[in-house]
């Protein structure tokens, strides 16, 4: 077993392929060192063996992303070594090569999972055009993933970074600093703030735009299964696990990784994330093999994580890794200024979707959002406008019970206090749906987690 490692950075030929880790397998030495010449100034590393047995053993403990494999082989051939990966769940690209082929032989090599069949003897171009399909397959592959995981989410993401308050031109200023880097970033803030915007932003200014934006919700996923989900796992690692499958990490290589809802971790994922973040290499679920990672991770939570540390509930060392950079996201309250500019943008964004005329609000509808506390920030916001446009007026009585949504009367006297508003709008909502506070938190734009929150604060000792 030989292995030729090559440093990945801006050294690399832009024809290459600089994450990438290939194994060859050929008995013949002359064709493993042309190949080894051809492909490692181009890649990440390149490994090399002389027999299906030994390229199996390096498997074990190592990840490739393709195989160019011999069919004729001392001792197991390629075509039946290749049937045993497949049927063992290994999901990376595989070039069969030989000097003696017919159709059937180029059938049952397809048949058996074979990316590409080439027949030798083979020139340079023949075998980088060939390796760069199989890379160009497996990032479609990869983009199909994150497309499908995309469209899935619920509506409402995407919204610009608008407004113009100090607040909104700082948020501005550290992103265009920090997005460049590759530091790992916290944000902070509550519910509706636009953290996975921000992230997303971070991700649109960097070097890694080009790359995935894989984000995950970790509250959204069982503690029992969020360890598969992030690091992927190995047939039969667990009950259940009939087949490989690849985690969101694999999926995120070359871009970026958003973990919302970090604080929802369990302890001992938290531990397994840390050691991840400081090797840069995960180990799937079960699995022996080690598989480098070149991404950068974005976490965010809407909890006071230094809180969440001294309670001992998430790791000190985890917190501080993550922390290199900490960008805290500023309320809806605290900026309302740009209320009127998110008005109009939400207004624009959702009429034509929802094929209705945009609404004109009044000088005094404007007052009664700038009076308004906010709980669900921006997000809320946007989820009343998207009822306003349904309703064909502001839905006024959704902020304040007992105010008119009709223009010709004069609104009778709201309460002042903020505290009294949020309160009054959140139990309008969860009356409005009979109790539901799921469909409650939804509406409101906050997670379910915040809103029991509040109606146990109200409730009292």
């Amino acid at each position: 077993m030989d292995t030729s490692f090559l440093p990945s950075g801006p050294d690399k030929t832009l024809e290459g392929w600089p994450d990438w880790s290939i194994l060859i397998v050929d008995d013949e030495q002359g064709m493993l060192n042309f190949l080894v010449k051809t492909l490692a100034p181009r890649c990440h590393f390149v490994m090399s063996a002389t027999s299906a047995e030994d390229g199996a053993q390096w498997l074990r403990g190592h990840h490739v992303d393709l195989i160019i494999l011999d069919i004729s082989l001392p001792g197991k051939s390629g075509v039946v070594w290749l049937k045993e990966l497949r049927e063992q769940g290994f999901t990376g690209e595989v070039i069969l090569i030989t000097a003696f082929a017919d159709l059937d032989t180029a059938i049952e090599a397809l048949r058996a999972g074979a990316s590409d069949f080439i027949l030798k003897p083979f020139r340079v171009p023949q075998i980088l055009n060939a390796v760069k399909h199989c890379y160009e397959r497996s990032r479609l592959r990869r983009e199909n993933f994150v497309l499908r995981r995309a469209v899935a989410q619920p509506p409402g993401r995407g919204t610009a970074l608008v407004g113009q308050s100090p607040d909104l031109q700082h948020l501005r200023a550290s992103i265009a600093r920090v997005a460049p880097v590759n530091s790992t970033v916290l944000l902070q803030g509550e519910s509706g703030t636009g953290k996975e915007l921000v992230a997303r932003e971070l991700h649109a200014q960097s070097s890694r735009a080009s790359g995935p934006f894989v984000p995950v919700n970790c509250a959204a996923v069982s503690p029992e299964l969020i360890e598969s989900e992030l690091f992927g796992h190995a047939k039969g690692a667990f009950t259940g696990a009939t087949r490989a499958r690849d985690g969101l990490f694999h999926y995120a290589q070359g871009g970026t990784l958003f973990l919302d809802e970090i604080a929802e971790l369990p302890l001992p994922i938290q531990a397994t994330l840390l050691r991840a973040i400081e090797d840069l290499k995960i180990r799937p679920v079960g699995s022996e093999q080690l598989v480098p990672l070149n991404l950068r991770i974005i976490a965010a939570t809407n909890r006071q994580l230094s809180a969440e540390v001294d309670a001992g509930r998430f790791r000190k060392d985890l917190f501080f890794r993550l922390r290199v950079v900490d960008l805290n996201l500023a309320p809806l309250r605290a900026h309302k200024q740009d209320i009127p500019e998110l008005v109009a943008h939400f207004m624009a964004q959702l009429a034509p979707s929802l094929g209705v005329e945009p609404l004109t609000f009044t000088a005094q509808e404007m007052d009664f959002l700038a009076q308004y506390d906010w709980p669900g920030n921006v997000r809320e916001l946007r989820n009343l406008i998207e009822r306003s446009l349904i309703l064909g007026a502001l839905n006024v009585s959704a902020l304040y019970p007992g105010v008119s949504q009709t223009r010709d009367h004069t609104a009778p006297a709201m309460p002042t206090d903020l505290h009294a508003m949020e309160k009054l709008h959140i139990l309008t909502v969860l009356d409005s749906v009979q109790g539901d506070k799921t469909r409650a938190a939804h509406l409101l734009g906050v997670s379910r987690r915040t809103l029991e929150r509040r109606v146990a604060e109200w409730a009292g000792p």
